[in-house]
């Protein structure tokens, strides 16, 4: 899809306004604890803008570049889900004050979407230029999603990248955090605190899990238009899918079952699209409704089963829990 440069312009704009609006709106006055009413709100008026641009996109260019929308956003949407485990491990880590967690993950976020922006214009210049990247994107795909099986039930944990050392080994700062501030003079010199490094976790950690999405809704489009803005939708929501599952992430017990499942799908059909580009007959190309509903139907029921599984559990929990045992407690 040939997109001129001022519509770039126009959704970029527009997005950035969004985010300006939400951050306004959230951080004004005294700062506050993010409450479950705000991250529905938040969280529906996000999806919204999702579904309004991916209409948009059905009516000015027709129904495949809109499907392929759809389809990016909701795998993104999905492998982000995921990234909220790590999100909350970070917020532990450095003891992040919850009245001050929805402006470190907006921030981070910002920077990540810079970030993913500078990734996918590499990205799809690489695969423009050599098509056999595809092979390549489609192998680790499949690599990622046999490691994704491979680790279940292990415990998540944060592992410091290179960015994050530098910057705590490098930046002064301040051992307590200083209200919403992230800088502050002491002593007549610049310091700052650790809400800035925090917000430098979250955004170069987020920037790592775009090695996983990123070839991932390549494997659905190759139009850079279409994988920036299913990027860019899939994060400006994500803070708030942050606090809206709250408890609800450590029911999703078999979330890297369906991302693995994905990935797995995504690389398969990454190989057999660039064979079927390369003249092999046997080789089909997969239309882009089929990826869509293997992605829909994939996470609704890991969901569905997550769900069963967990309440099974606690079923079985309160069976095993006799009279007996309780007197003796």
């Amino acid at each position: 899809m040939n997109v001129p440069v001022w519509v770039w312009l126009a959704v970029i704009g527009g997005l950035l306004v969004v985010l300006a609006f939400d951050l306004w709106i959230v951080d004004r006055g005294e700062p506050r604890e993010f409450s479950l009413r705000q991250a529905g709100f938040w969280v529906g008026f996000y999806v919204t803008l999702a579904v309004l641009f991916g209409i948009g996109l059905w009516v000015i260019a027709g129904p495949t570049p809109a499907g392929q929308f759809i389809a990016g956003y909701l795998t993104e949407y999905s492998l982000s889900v995921d990234n909220l485990f790590v999100f909350y491990i970070i917020m532990t880590r450095f003891a992040v004050p919850k009245v001050y967690q929805h402006k470190v993950l907006l921030i981070g976020i910002v920077m990540a979407l810079v970030m993913r922006g500078i990734f996918i214009a590499i990205g799809a210049a690489a695969l423009a230029n050599f098509g056999w990247l595809f092979y390549v994107f489609g192998a680790f795909l499949i690599y990622t999603a046999v490691q994704l099986v491979r680790q279940f039930g292990e415990e998540e944990h944060l592992e410091e990248n290179a960015v994050l050392r530098w910057a705590r080994r490098v930046l002064p700062h301040t051992d307590d955090y200083v209200g919403a501030r992230i800088t502050v003079k002491v002593d007549g010199k610049r310091l700052v605190t650790p809400l800035l490094i925090v917000m430098i976790a979250i955004g170069t950690t987020d920037l790592l899990f775009a090695l996983d999405s990123i070839p991932a809704i390549f494997g659905l489009t190759t139009d850079a238009f279409i994988v920036f803005t299913a990027n860019a939708f899939a994060l400006m929501g994500l803070r708030q899918l942050y606090f809206l599952l709250g408890g609800l992430l450590q029911k999703l017990v078999y979330l890297s079952f369906g991302l693995a499942f994905i990935l797995g799908f995504i690389g398969v059909k990454l190989i057999l699209e660039a064979l079927h580009s390369s003249g092999v007959s046997w080789a089909p190309e997969v239309p882009i409704w089929v990826s869509l509903s293997v992605i829909v139907v994939t996470m609704a029921v890991t969901t569905v089963i997550s769900l069963i599984k967990v309440r099974r559990d606690v079923r079985a929990g309160k069976e095993n829990t006799t009279p007996a045992s309780v007197e003796q407690g």
